[in-house]
């Protein structure tokens, strides 16, 4: 491994993930009206919302510190996420792979609540009148990379693994 680097060499991947959602969530604030569902297909809408809380609208209630609770926690897991990418192997890119979404994912979230104080949501998927939370790309790019984490966790680590430490 190359020990100065590690994985940096995904940050490609985060700066895709970020222009992609900067993107879309642009589009979709200049195209479609706040609320008014635009179908797509029968189970996939385009639905304009903002979102002043966190995953789920969690403390979107509150009377407006929650913006900077999650600003804070977002810088900061973007700095343990750029360190970990740094100490990551570059052969181990699954890991180096999912932990360039979650990175992406929150700097294109963080960057929402700090510039507009909640995040632009306006994918809406639903079955009949089951709605699952609207979403953007970077809550999509956050929960792909969470599944590589999980990947890498269950099925790549003990291969890893010197010989010594297996039992």
């Amino acid at each position: 491994m190359n020990k100065r680097t590690g994985s940096l060499s995904w940050l490609w991947l985060t700066a895709v993930v970020i222009a992609l959602d900067l993107g879309t969530k642009y589009i979709a604030d200049t195209t479609l009206n706040y609320g008014d569902p635009h179908s797509i297909l029968p189970v996939l809408d385009m639905t304009l919302l903002y979102n002043t809380g966190a995953a789920f609208s969690f403390l979107a209630q509150a009377a407006g510190w929650q913006r900077w609770l999650f600003v804070l926690i977002a810088i900061a897991v973007s700095i343990m996420l750029t360190v970990w990418l740094k100490r990551t192997d570059k052969a181990q890119w699954w890991l180096g792979m999912g932990l360039a979404l979650i990175l992406g994912g929150a700097i294109g979230n963080l960057y929402d609540r700090i510039v507009q104080g909640y995040v632009v949501d306006f994918i809406s998927v639903h079955y009949n009148a089951y709605y699952f939370p609207a979403f953007n790309l970077a809550d999509t790019a956050i929960t792909i990379g969470a599944a590589l984490l999980i990947i890498d966790m269950i099925f790549l680590e003990k291969q890893r693994e010197p010989a010594s430490d297996q039992t």
